[in-house]
């Protein structure tokens, strides 16, 4: 989840807290029932804020164990690569000190 889509979502709840804070206060009810109805309201709107938290928090971790094995992946590719690429030059170092040993052979004859 980008960083818009979590600004949108605390602005969508800040603007859902404020609307339900206004309605309960100029509804026509008892000051134990609005405190109590004021209460409920905010108890909900804290599980709906776990609620996206913990969503985003999922799909953080998810997109987190995504790149850490796409990372892994890539690394383990170059290594392999680097391995073969490896493995030729020593073929060729060692073909070109077998040359170097004839030639060497020859001069000491």
């Amino acid at each position: 989840m980008s960083s818009r889509n979590g600004d949108s979502i605390l602005a969508l709840l800040a603007g859902a807290a404020i609307g339900v804070g206004i309605g309960i206060l100029f509804a026509p009810d008892k000051g134990s029932k609005t405190r109590e109805k004021i209460k409920d309201s905010l108890d909900d709107l804290k599980d709906q804020a776990k609620s996206k938290f913990g969503s985003f928090e999922e799909e953080a971790k998810e997109k987190f164990s995504q790149s850490k094995d796409e990372l892994k992946e890539t690394v383990e590719n170059l290594l392999s690569k680097s391995s073969y690429k490896a493995e030729e030059a020593i073929s060729f170092l060692e073909e070109k000190l077998a040359e170097l040993k004839k030639q060497n052979a020859k001069l000491q004859k």
